[in-house]
């Protein structure tokens, strides 16, 4: 059974969507980041980025002992191996799947974040910051909306590239953008929030979601941190 180091963002769905899809048995280890238990030595030892998903496999191939994964990308990469599941072994369609998924972690997946966070989370209301973001969301949308033309799924077949991908679309509203303006990504979209291992997924998170995720307190955890405050906590 994997254990899975998790809370409900879009990185932490990403790897309940998989684990949904395949249905490879796996418990959830909740990491509450506004209380700061990302920076909790034992799960340093896993993931020493101090952010979640993690993954501790207990089982991996070489049969050498649990292994762990950090990083949401590099999580679905191994799960994909692991079981020869939304990940093409042949060369060019698992290049082309790689793009996609690095695509979603250097570009929207950041942009997004920083949408979030300059205009729902920053004290301070800088429409500079925020109108950038907000921007460069809607650009990364149109990449998709374009890469999405004719395809069901961003690389033909559905892959980890989705899965990655839809989590930060889901707060469309959030980020200041309008699906209706790019028809090709809502028809995905909705075809993604329809399946039912994406609906089972978000509904494991729920449980977490009532609580708070950010308060002053929290803000400071989330946003405050340095490296000395870290190695202090270490």
């Amino acid at each position: 059974m994997i254990d899975l180091h998790y809370w409900p963002t879009p990185n932490g769905h990403k790897i309940t969507i998989f684990l949904e899809e395949t249905g490879v048995p796996y418990r959830i280890i909740p990491v509450d980041i506004s209380k700061g238990e990302q920076f909790q030595p034992d799960f340093l030892k896993i993931a020493p980025n101090n952010r979640m998903p993690a993954i501790v496999d207990p089982d991996p191939a070489d049969g050498d002992g649990p292994l762990s994964v950090f990083e949401s990308g590099a999580i679905l990469v191994y799960l994909g191996d692991k079981t020869g599941r939304f990940l093409p072994a042949e060369i060019r369609p698992r290049a082309e799947v790689m793009q996609w998924l690095f695509w979603q972690m250097g570009g929207l997946g950041p942009m997004a974040g920083q949408n979030h966070h300059f205009s729902q989370y920053a004290p301070d209301k800088i429409p500079y910051a925020i109108e950038r973001y907000v921007k460069e969301t809607n650009r990364l949308y149109g990449v998709l909306d374009r890469r999405l033309a004719g395809r069901d799924f961003i690389c033909g077949d559905y892959s980890i590239a989705d899965m990655a991908s839809y989590p930060w679309i889901v707060p469309y509203e959030r980020q200041g953008q309008r699906l209706e303006d790019f028809p090709n990504l809502k028809r995905w979209f909705d075809a993604m929030a329809a399946r039912p291992a994406v609906k089972r997924a978000y509904e494991k998170g729920e449980v977490y979601r009532s609580r708070p995720v950010v308060d002053e307190e929290s803000r400071k955890i989330l946003f405050g941190q340095t490296a000395a405050n870290v190695a202090a906590r270490s």
